[in-house]
């Protein structure tokens, strides 16, 4: 294993920060025409992203292990950023300590920007020089979910080498005005075959769900040449379109009673959950199914508001 700097930065009252990149096969890093940068693995962007960085501390140990007795091809090589934002982390802070700003938000950067930008553009430089590339990104609501790799829609997505990771769903989704400003869309426009893997959970490790995520990166990877790895099990993925879920949201406020897990199927009708009123204990709400499906995405707040969404549900297409 060879350690890299991508980005220093002085911290307010702590010092000079560096991101680090941990690469792994390096022998033949260093020689451009013997060498492939086969591989980036990027993990926590956030500051809560405590399950993100777990995923990767867990593929370094098993990458390291690989290395070590001579498993990783010669000539490849993969790198791993389990953190891109460090002080966060520490003071258990979402975004960027100094002005708040969102790292997955600055993509592709600017080298004269302010410091997420300018951390952006040193990752997007390095970044893009790889082949594949797998992100760990957090899903944008709270909640339980099936894991699945996500890709945008830009014309550059590989539907075919995303089965390759055996997660149970490949999702594709219409990339929105704020995507632009993602590591995911700047990687597939620079011709990375890019990739991100939505695990499950954020804030809390899940270590079941983390070793999904750990045995589907290290399957795709022995799937294309990468690493030598027994890549036994895995599923036959569902190619599905995002907009062809169902959203249910919550008729009333109070606590969310959940009766169904995620991953389950369910037919129209079936009780999904209660809202009960916090006060009294009465059941102001009933979450029923209004298609026959599989439960993708529940929230597992204890206490919701009205009109949230509380449910997404994967319309059954065959019976």
């Amino acid at each position: 294993m060879r350690q890299k700097t991508l980005f220093s930065y002085e911290a307010p009252f702590s010092g000079e920060h560096n991101i680090y990149g941990f690469i792994y096969g390096a022998g033949s890093y260093s020689d451009p025409i013997h060498s492939e940068k086969s591989a980036a693995i990027v993990g926590a962007m956030r500051g809560n992203e405590h399950q993100q960085l777990y995923i990767c501390s867990k593929l370094s140990a098993r990458l390291a292990r690989l290395e070590e007795e001579g498993d990783i091809v010669p000539g490849k090589s993969v790198m791993i950023i389990p953190s891109v934002n460090y002080s966060a982390l520490n003071a258990h802070h979402k975004f960027w300590l100094s002005d708040d700003s969102d790292i997955n938000r600055e993509f592709p950067g600017n080298p004269e920007g302010q410091a997420t930008s300018r951390l952006a553009y040193s990752l997007m430089q390095e970044l893009s020089k790889f082949t594949y590339g797998i992100h760990f990104p957090s899903y944008y609501m709270r909640g339980r979910f099936i894991p699945h790799v996500r890709m945008m829609k830009t014309g550059h997505e590989s539907t075919n080498l995303a089965n390759l990771f055996g997660l149970p769903f490949v999702m594709l989704a219409e990339p929105r005005a704020f995507d632009s400003g993602t590591l995911h869309y700047n990687w597939q426009l620079s011709g990375t075959e890019a990739f991100s893997l939505y695990s499950g959970g954020t804030e809390r490790i899940n270590e079941e769900y983390a070793e999904v995520a750990v045995s589907a990166v290290l399957r795709f990877l022995s799937r294309m040449g990468v690493i030598r790895y027994n890549s036994m099990g895995g599923n036959i993925s569902t190619l599905m379109d995002e907009d062809d879920m169902l959203s249910i949201r919550s008729e009333a406020a109070g606590f969310f009673k959940r009766m169904r897990n995620v991953n389950v199927e369910v037919s129209k009708g079936d009780l999904l959950a209660e809202i009960i009123d916090p006060m009294d204990g009465h059941i102001l709400s009933e979450v029923r199914s209004p298609i026959d499906g599989i439960v993708f995405y529940q929230q597992d707040a204890p206490l919701i508001y009205q009109n949230a969404v509380i449910f997404r549900i994967i319309k059954k297409i065959h019976k």
